[in-house]
């Protein structure tokens, strides 16, 4: 058994596994225009002594915002597996492979969505992203209300200038995506629908919406808002097709306070889980940090268990300092006096990429160590809402 990356003439071996593995069929021609921007490097593949490939993964180099910085990541996507080469430990292979390879190329964190919760749980990764769903009729919208500014039909997209609006508002939350020019030409914009930008009276885009209609139903593919002015505005906007459509979708970070604003408040929300995250290697995860400041020398002991990436495994000291610096540094004083905080990297990654509280982990037995270590430690984290917008 052998893992490697794939070769750009083993296109069409991947594209049949994955046509198979996720029950889709791309036609002939759709085929070709993909071979063209086909990245083979990011493909890892399990071949059999014949050479044949048995499994495959996408590992993708990305940038995502956490705590309003950039912290390099892996996406790990499009695992598959041929029925007669399952439960011999292929993916498990892949998925071990793939943190050692991110661990060298300094990701320090991977993000996935999963085709079952648990199966990742078993490899270290904890759900972070949920997402919040409205679908409302006509008759539920908001009030239309006059604001200061306009929004405008765009035409042709103007990336530059969607990407300035995204980025401050991604950035508000943990686990969006960072954007280049080429994402949001294969992955945004690939899909059929109209853009509409708010702009505040000095011209600036301050909210945009990108929206698909079809048989009288809104889909509002994304909804940026980053003032009141572009939330009202925009809201006018979608509330101005009412004798066009019967119906409107569309997805918002969980925080969103749209019912409390309505009239009517009933209208139909899901909270969805959406996306797992796992921190790849915890002590540079922790030294990229921002963490809120602390006293010089404040510190909590904690002992890490990762079955899957060792180098994670071990006893350490987690100390921070007045400029919001952490540092995690091996010690055996944890071990010594009993008195660190144990988990393992499923609870570490939820408290720090999850929104997870400490507290709340240590009460439904997920970690357990002296409470005024874990109180110290959840004073030490910034409060950021996670979400994504985007799917790989």
């Amino acid at each position: 058994m052998e893992i490697r990356q794939l070769r750009a003439d083993e296109y069409d071996n991947r594209m049949e596994l994955s046509q198979f593995a996720f029950q889709f069929q791309i036609s002939p021609s759709d085929l070709e225009s993909r071979r063209l921007t086909y990245k083979h490097e990011q493909d890892w593949g399990v071949f059999d002594e014949q050479g044949s490939l048995q499994s495959a993964l996408r590992l993708i180099p990305l940038e995502a915002w956490i705590q309003g910085k950039k912290f390099a990541m892996g996406g790990i996507a499009s695992v598959a597996t041929w029925p007669e080469a399952r439960r011999q430990g292929c993916v498990s292979k892949l998925l071990v492979h793939a943190l050692e390879t991110m661990k060298r190329s300094g990701q320090s964190l991977s993000m996935l969505h999963p085709f079952a919760f648990a199966f990742y749980r078993k490899f270290g990764y904890e759900l972070t992203i949920e997402r919040k769903k409205y679908t409302m009729e006509t008759d539920q919208l908001p009030r239309r209300l006059e604001t200061s500014g306009q929004v405008k039909r765009m035409p042709e997209p103007d990336i530059e200038i969607l990407n300035t609006v995204y980025d401050r508002f991604a950035s508000r939350y943990s686990g969006n995506v960072v954007r280049t020019e080429e994402w949001w030409k294969e992955r945004i914009l690939d899909r059929s629908g109209r853009l509409a930008v708010y702009y505040n009276e000095q011209n600036e885009a301050e909210g945009y919406i990108f929206y698909h209609i079809e048989k009288q139903i809104m889909t509002v593919h994304e909804y940026v808002s980053t003032s009141e002015n572009s939330r009202v505005a925009l809201w006018t906007y979608i509330a101005n097709h009412d004798s066009m459509i019967t119906e409107v979708s569309l997805i918002v970070p969980t925080d969103d306070q749209l019912p409390f604003l309505l009239s009517n408040p009933r209208i139909k929300q899901e909270v969805i889980p959406y996306f797992m995250s796992r921190i790849v290697d915890a002590q540079a995860f922790v030294s990229q940090y921002p963490w809120a400041a602390a006293t010089d020398g404040a510190s909590v002991l904690l002992t890490l268990s990762d079955a899957y990436a060792p180098w994670n495994n071990g006893t350490y000291r987690l100390s921070w300092n007045e400029a919001g610096t952490g540092e995690l540094e091996r010690s055996e004083e944890a071990v010594q006096t009993g008195e660190a905080i144990e988990c393992d990297i499923q609870s570490l990654t939820a408290i720090l990429a999850g929104g997870r509280k400490p507290s709340f982990l240590r009460e439904t037995g997920r970690i357990s160590g002296p409470e005024d270590s874990i109180r110290l430690l959840e004073s030490r984290i910034p409060e950021r809402l996670p979400y994504l917008m985007d799917f790989f």
